[in-house]
């Protein structure tokens, strides 16, 4: 068995990353990320490979873009205000089919807000954030452990369904320190091929030198000026997301087949909802825990499966009603299904923003309110 480190959930990430085969990161520095390009600058130039801190965010993604192009397992980093200017970039990304590895520690917003915990980017990071019609899978890890697991897997998932992936954290899974056992290290040669293609649209930009590879460059846009060809193209990609949310829904279900209330929530919020299920226990009180992984794509099914049984569903967040909303999409899913019969969950938010923090007893006490305790 691998032996534990001490890291914190930024390093760990960093490491997983490189594990990963990540051989090029570009940057910028914001709080609270920063010991990412920090520790991305000591690690990428002690094994050879790239490390660029940008000019700005919008700089760092475009290299991104461009490396990824060329063939290179490829990666940035930021904080809120910094994702902002990133989002242009990510939409051409994704307009282009091209895989990449964006992480988001999140802080508190709007505009420069504070540098302390948020969740208030769920929005802009499950719904595109940039311009058009397009999605990003967005991995949500709640301890240092699944920092390193969740950007392991991000790779490949990027790789496999060609389109960003948001590691999206926030700043205390950032800053605090855990054991982590880091995934193993991942040959270079083992890595999946950048050369696919897909109908007449192909990947990699820059012609492969290696014996027998394709020597021609290739010509990567996501611009399409006939409209129809643009909403085939669309079209083909809304496909792919499909059996992307077929097949890469994540989420952890703790007691909530016997549950009194479920707490719904990710991230540190739902390490928050641990402490609170224990208060709850002291006094006979089963509180259950719903944690979605993948922010997208989303478990409405298996929400919709507990709204059916009409137990009451807290949301517990750092945004004020944003998760809060694909929780009542879940409800919606069982009312359209039929799966609720004569009875449907009534969703409660707790929630909480510019950098606070919900606490176990705040937690606890409104679900004893709202059962009626």
């Amino acid at each position: 068995m691998s032996e534990k480190v001490l890291m914190n959930g930024n390093e760990a990430l960093s490491e997983a990353a490189i594990r990963a085969g990540c051989t090029a990161y570009f940057g910028y520095p914001i709080t609270p990320q920063n010991e990412i390009p920090a520790y991305m600058s000591r690690r990428m130039l002690e094994i050879g490979r790239v490390f660029i801190q940008a000019e700005s965010e919008i700089g760092a993604i475009v290299m991104v873009y461009g490396a990824s192009c060329a063939g290179a397992r490829a990666m940035t980093s930021s904080s809120s205000p910094g994702m902002s200017l990133k989002q242009e970039g990510l939409s051409y990304a994704a307009g282009a089919d091209i895989p990449m590895v964006v992480a988001n520690v999140v802080r508190g917003g709007p505009g420069l807000g504070n540098i302390a915990p948020a969740q208030s980017d769920y929005f802009q990071s499950t719904r595109g954030g940039g311009h058009g019609d397009y999605r990003c899978i967005v991995l949500a890890p709640q301890s240092v452990q699944e920092s390193a697991d969740l950007t392991y897997l991000a790779f490949d998932l990027a790789d496999k369904y060609r389109m960003p992936v948001i590691i999206q954290i926030d700043g205390m899974i950032g800053q605090m320190m855990e054991g982590v056992v880091l995934p193993p290290e991942r040959p270079l040669n083992d890595l999946p091929s950048r050369d696919w293609t897909a109908g007449k649209m192909s990947l990699r930009a820059a012609p492969d030198n290696s014996p027998g590879g394709r020597k021609e460059a290739r010509h990567i846009t996501s611009i399409h000026l006939v409209p129809d060809n643009l909403e085939g193209i669309t079209k083909a990609r809304f496909e792919r997301y499909e059996t992307v949310k077929a097949n890469e829904i994540r989420y952890e279900d703790t007691g909530c087949a016997d549950a009194d209330l479920i707490l719904a929530a990710y991230g540190t919020s739902a390490r928050v909802c641990l402490g609170a299920r224990k208060l709850a226990e002291k006094e006979g009180i089963k509180l259950g825990i719903f944690r979605p992984i993948s922010l997208w794509p989303f478990p409405y099914k298996e929400i919709a499966k507990i709204a059916a049984t009409g137990k009451p569903i807290l949301s517990v967040e750092m945004s004020l009603g944003q998760f809060v909303e694909d929780l009542k999409l879940s409800v919606y899913e069982a009312v359209v299904s039929g799966a609720s019969g004569n009875s449907v969950s009534k969703i409660h938010l707790l929630g909480h923003s510019g950098g606070v923090i919900p606490t176990e007893e705040e937690v606890f006490l409104k679900a004893k309110n709202i059962l009626g305790k």
